[in-house]
């Protein structure tokens, strides 16, 4: 599970290096519109493990940015971590956490705690290089420092260090020893290796760099968005990465892809390991990401602003016994839905909750009826500045309802990049009120009591209400 790992480079042809990532997408299943309930690292990763939406796990935004009786882990909510060591599971967590303060494992059900911040991942730091410090190429280093009174920020940079001596192997580093113990076992086991690469500042070794060439990469077809008729905080998000040139943005995004090369090569060791233990036959085997990233796409790096779908669509792939080969399926599958999945798909007892659905039936069989997961839910509560969001998918159509200003429509099919904001047109109105409709049943649904209760005089933006 890396962090902020666009679906777009992992799809075929995008010319992206990753071998390994493309093994297990020929020998299973990958879902090219799995999207992410939130795009932020602390209550995406929540809602993976509990299959709920941020409004009820209670984790809203980033919880080290908060103070600590904000953004608090809800503590009655039930883990899929928590049914498997319940069913006989060995479990064991290794590298990016990030959901809660307390970095305490076992009380969700990881039994081997490998987590950043605690003494396994400490210890693990040990012979590790930081690049930052004073290792990178300076002619292929790019800083973000233009205004006063901001840290000078490391965007994008190239080191001769090798992926090994830096802190982007310890997750796959810690995750060796239990697996390779595991293997020897009679009991069943859960390893989740999670990473906070390719996100963050972009640094990657040189090995993986010249798998590139910025000066032949593409920038993205919305690379120009002016946002004219979208809300005005994209104009303004936009603005901090204007002073950028073209050049500058292609280093960006070939730092990025090298980065997710290097993801790559240490999912390589991981599948190796299953191969030389015996266990890869027997295993399933799970791609995915907490969210994307922008990388130049809308004008726009990181992942803070914009409901679109550089930071929504996210990879997943399945491959193991009895799951079909070489297979794509276009169901929205949500990263909470993958909670309720992962525990059918392993005879556990499930969780259950309005949040989440499992698509374990699609992993199994390849393919969805018509009304299966055609629709998909997310919503976003800001990181930092406060900016309420919910989205909807169905079919072709994305709607973006804005607390903050007008409301967002795509036609993905006709409009990929998400260049034309159809919400104001009159012709789409059934369709805005649709949308809208579904959101509230959603709403409804998983008792988003702040939402429910918007029919003050002042909050009445909506073309329907709560009650529709």
């Amino acid at each position: 599970m890396p962090d902020g790992m666009q679906a777009a480079p992992l799809s075929p042809r995008h010319g992206c290096v990753t071998p390994e990532f493309d093994r297990i997408g020929s020998t299973g299943i990958r879902f090219s519109r799995a999207y992410t309930p939130t795009p932020t690292c602390s209550p995406a990763r929540a809602s993976l493990m509990t299959g709920l939406l941020a409004h009820n796990h209670g984790v809203l935004q980033i919880e080290h940015c908060v103070d600590e009786d904000q953004s608090v882990l809800r503590p009655d909510n039930a883990h899929w971590a928590q049914r498997l060591s319940e069913a006989g599971y060995r479990t064991g967590y290794f590298g990016k956490w990030h959901i809660e303060r307390s970095v305490q494992l076992d009380r969700f059900g990881w039994s081997v705690n490998g987590a950043q911040g605690s003494d396994l991942y400490v210890q693990a730091t040990s012979g590790k290089v930081d690049p930052e410090d004073g290792h990178l190429d300076p002619q292929l280093t790019g800083y973000r420092s233009e205004r006063p009174g901001y840290r000078r920020l490391l965007h994008y940079g190239v080191t001769d260090i090798p992926v090994e001596k830096r802190s982007v192997s310890i997750p796959a580093d810690l995750a060796t020893p239990f697996i390779t113990a595991a293997a020897q076992s009679q009991e069943p086991w859960c390893c989740c290796v999670s990473y906070p690469m390719p996100n963050e500042a972009l640094i990657c070794s040189r090995g993986s760099f010249s798998h590139y060439d910025p000066a032949s990469l593409v920038l993205p077809d919305n690379f120009y968005d002016t946002f004219e008729s979208g809300p005005a905080l994209y104009r303004r998000a936009q603005e901090v990465w204007a002073d950028l040139s073209d050049s500058q943005w292609r280093m960006a995004m070939a730092c990025y892809y090298a980065r997710i090369t290097e993801m790559d090569s240490q999912f390589g060791r991981l599948l190796r390991l299953l191969e030389s233990t015996e266990q890869l036959d027997n295993t399933i085997v799970i791609v995915t990401s907490d969210h994307g990233r922008y990388v130049g796409s809308h004008g726009f790096d990181a992942h803070n602003f914009g409901a679109f779908e550089e930071i929504y669509n996210i990879p997943m792939f399945f491959s193991g016994p009895g799951i079909p080969k070489d297979v794509v399926t276009d169901a929205r599958g949500g990263l909470h839905d993958l909670c309720p999945t992962l525990l059918d798909l392993t005879d556990t007892p499930s969780i259950e909750t309005a949040d989440s659905t499992s698509f374990s039936t699609i992993v199994r069989n390849g393919f969805r009826s018509d009304d299966q997961f055609a629709t998909g839910y997310a919503e976003y509560h800001g990181t930092r500045y406060p900016t309420m969001q919910r989205i909807a998918w169905d079919g072709p159509w994305k709607f973006v309802f804005n607390g903050f200003d007008y409301d967002e429509l795509y036609n993905l099919d006709q409009d990929p990049s998400e260049m034309i904001n159809l919400a104001a047109r009159p012709e789409h109105a059934v369709t805005v009120d649709r949308m809208t409709r579904l959101i509230w049943n959603k709403i409804r649904e998983t008792g988003d009591r702040t939402l429910l209760e918007a029919h003050y005089y002042s909050m009445r933006f909506a073309t329907v209400g709560p009650g529709a």
